[in-house]
């Protein structure tokens, strides 16, 4: 199916140079001369190799339709990851470099989706956003005004964020799971 290349998002899958390609990053550039383009960072769903391709924001791409699975993530072993699909019950292991930076973000029993070319996995889509405790808070530095600073706190998964000062330690927070991004106070 052909789309504008700018309605293009990580995670879609896209058929260019007789290849399928799994969109990692985008960013859409406006140069002080001439138009502006789409630049997308895309890894190779077969081999794992990845590039950057330029497309002008207007020019067509092919998207690759893909079967949506939604399953349960059940553990991982170390870069492998064990998900369940809960209505046939079968297993599925998929290497980390398929899931990308956003698994540091799975939990025992989290509902995702999966994207299927073929019977084979090519992408895992996480929740929008994750609840997570802070087990680590630096302390305010007097002097910083609210609006503006943030300080480094730790989840329980180990990932570092950047949280506003009111935030402490044994707090829940909300972040988003595609930037690793504080977004607000979960509510309790």
């Amino acid at each position: 199916m052909k789309v504008n290349a700018n309605t293009t998002r990580p995670g879609h899958v896209l058929e260019h140079n007789g290849k399928l390609w799994v969109v990692a990053k985008i960013q859409i550039v406006q140069p002080g001369k001439g138009g502006a383009f789409i630049q997308i960072e895309m890894r190779d769903a077969r081999t794992g190799t990845k590039t950057i391709e330029r497309f002008r924001t207007q020019e067509s791409v092919e998207r690759v339709r893909l079967d949506d699975q939604e399953m349960q993530f059940l553990f991982s072993e170390g870069d492998a990851f064990t998900f369940m699909d809960e209505t046939t019950f079968e297993q599925i292991t998929i290497p980390r470099d398929i899931i990308g930076d956003p698994a540091v973000f799975l939990q025992e029993g989290m509902k995702v989706s999966v994207q299927l070319y073929e019977g084979a996995p090519l992408s895992v889509e996480l929740p929008q956003t994750v609840t997570l405790l802070i087990v680590e808070a630096d302390p305010v530095v007097k002097g910083q005004t609210a609006s503006s600073s943030y300080k480094p706190a730790k989840l329980e998964n180990g990932v570092r964020v950047l949280v506003p000062p009111h935030i402490e330690s044994g707090t829940r927070i909300v972040v988003d799971t595609g930037d690793g991004s504080y977004l607000e106070r979960a509510k309790d």
